[in-house]
């Protein structure tokens, strides 16, 4: 699929899903003990791609996202939402202490170009934290209904990661979407068949489900064992950049 078309299907997609669903809140998310610790230290934050499910307090928060209904939202909470895309963000160089983007790299067609935006918005010494997919292997219908580019392999995301001058802190085993073959064709003939009724399910019965049900997240240092982990949170830090006329470390 062409750039033009992942984005107009993502568009889609999420604009429908949002627009019948509640702005849910940060602190019911196993991410937000992790959260909560970073954003004590990072006053001018950035979440990339968050709908209604942000991951970040909204008030003085930036966002940014496709979705003109998540926009709107966000924007009537105390959120400083624009709309736009992750491989063009509309922000200064090294304007963030902490980005967030979770469950948006892999919808990318350019994410060489994402990660270079990514590193391009942070401080020196910021921090990023992002999820994505992993492993081709475990490629299913399901990725294709929610408009995923790619699976990585674990190696390939680690190199990009140190390309874009970041290195990995740690990172822990995430996400909520259900392995169960059955399960997955059931949501995405739903999805392909009968939009309406199953995003209503996923938003008010899913969902919440979901959210009783996930697990403190287990972090281990550097990139943990991926071989049964279906999606990965990291947690990245920002190297400090060499500017003209600093002196060269020995």
């Amino acid at each position: 699929m062409s750039k033009q078309n992942l984005v107009a299907a993502n568009r889609e997609f999420y604009d429908a899903l949002w627009s019948r669903a509640h702005l849910g809140r940060p602190s019911r998310f196993n991410t937000w003990p992790l959260i909560s610790e970073l954003c004590a230290g990072a006053p001018a934050r950035l979440e990339i791609g968050p709908g209604l499910r942000p991951r970040l307090p909204v008030p003085g928060t930036r966002f940014l996202d496709i979705s003109a209904p998540a926009i709107e939202r966000l924007n009537a909470r105390g959120g400083r939402a624009v709309p736009g895309e992750i491989t063009a963000l509309p922000f200064r160089d090294g304007e963030f202490g902490l980005v967030c983007a979770f469950d948006v790299i892999e919808h990318a067609e350019d994410d060489q170009q994402a990660f270079r935006e990514l590193s391009r918005v942070l401080q020196d010494d910021a921090v990023l934290v992002f999820s994505v997919p992993l492993h081709e292997k475990h490629w299913t219908s399901f990725d294709d209904c929610v408009g995923h580019a790619r699976r990585y392999e674990p190696a390939a995301l680690r190199a990009l990661i140190e390309r874009n001058g970041l290195t990995l802190e740690k990172s822990a085993a995430f996400g909520m979407a259900p392995r169960n073959p059955r399960l997955l064709k059931f949501g995405t003939d739903a999805l392909a068949k009968h939009r309406t009724v199953a995003m209503f399910l996923y938003n008010w019965v899913l969902m919440p489900l979901g959210l009783l049900l996930q697990k403190q997240l287990q972090f281990g240092p550097g990139l943990i064992d991926t071989i049964d982990v279906d999606e990965i949170l990291l947690v990245c830090r920002r190297r400090r950049r060499i500017r003209p006329g600093s002196p060269v470390q020995a």
